[in-house]
C-alpha cells in the first residue's frame, strides 16, 4: 500500500514539474509609433503597459476639452449650474475659431447640449460657453482647470483656455492625460456615455464624432482624441 501511494505522489510531481518549469511567455515589445510621447495603461488594474515621454510637456490642442468637461460635470454636482439651464451665447464664444457646434450670438442653449456639442462635435465655442457660464469667463475658468489639474496629482499640465487652441504656456502630458480620463471615468460615470455618442445634431446640422476610433474598433467607448 505505501509503495503504491508513493507512485502516486511521484507520478502527480512529474505532471506538475513540467508546469513550474515551463518558461514565462515574454511581454512583445511596444510597436514603433511616430507619436513625440504616450502611455498604455490598464485601466482596473493602473498597470503600466507601454510608455514614451510620457512626462513630456506638449501642446494638447482638443483633448484640453477633456478637463473643460471635468470642470463642469463638478459644476453640476455642487449644484452651481443645472443641465437644463439655458446659457447665453456671448459674441466671445460664436468668434472662436476651430470646430463648432454653430451656435449662435444671443441665442439661450441648454448646458446639457452645449456639453454634448462639446464632447461630441469638439465644438470650441461650446467649450468657451460652458467656461463663461460656470466661472464668468474663460481665464476664470482656465483658473479652475489648473485648481483641479493640482489636485487630480497633474503635474505636467497648465491651462491658458478651455478650447486647446494653441497658446503659450499651455500644455500637458501623455502621463497627465492619463490621470484625467481616468477620473472622469471613474468620478463622472454618469456623463461617461456621451464619448460614445457616434454623432449629434444641432441647429438642423448633424456632424459626427470626432473620436474615429469608434468606427474602427467596436471596444472603443471614448474618451478623446
Amino acid at each position: 500500500m505505501k509503495r503504491k501511494l508513493l507512485g502516486l505522489i511521484f507520478s502527480g510531481m512529474l505532471i506538475l514539474v513540467p508546469g513550474l518549469l515551463a518558461p514565462q511567455v515574454p511581454t512583445p515589445s511596444p510597436p514603433s509609433l511616430t507619436a513625440r510621447g504616450y502611455l498604455l495603461v490598464d485601466q482596473k488594474s493602473g498597470r503600466v503597459l507601454a510608455s514614451k515621454a510620457e512626462h513630456e510637456h506638449m501642446q494638447p490642442a482638443s483633448i484640453t476639452k477633456l478637463m473643460t468637461a471635468y470642470a463642469v460635470f463638478g459644476a453640476l454636482r455642487a449644484g452651481q449650474i443645472e443641465l437644463s439651464e439655458q446659457v447665453l451665447v456671448s459674441e466671445k464664444a460664436w468668434r472662436t475659431p476651430g470646430s463648432r457646434m454653430f451656435i449662435e450670438v444671443g441665442m439661450r442653449v441648454p448646458v446639457e447640449l452645449l456639453l454634448q456639442g462639446m464632447i461630441v462635435q469638439s465644438g470650441n465655442d461650446a467649450s468657451v460657453a460652458l467656461a463663461e457660464q460656470v466661472a464668468g469667463s474663460e481665464k476664470a475658468f482656465a483658473d479652475l482647470m489648473n485648481h483641479l489639474a493640482a489636485q487630480l496629482g497633474m503635474i505636467d499640465t497648465h491651462y491658458v483656455n478651455s478650447t486647446g487652441l494653441p497658446a503659450e504656456n499651455h500644455y500637458t502630458s501623455a502621463a497627465d492625460i492619463a490621470k484625467l480620463a481616468k477620473s472622469i471615468i471613474a468620478d463622472f460615470p454618469e456623463y461617461y456615455a456621451w464619448y460614445s455618442q457616434k454623432e449629434f445634431t444641432y441647429n438642423h446640422i448633424k456632424q459626427p464624432n470626432r473620436n474615429s476610433l469608434l468606427w474602427r474598433d467596436p471596444t472603443v467607448d471614448g474618451l478623446k482624441t
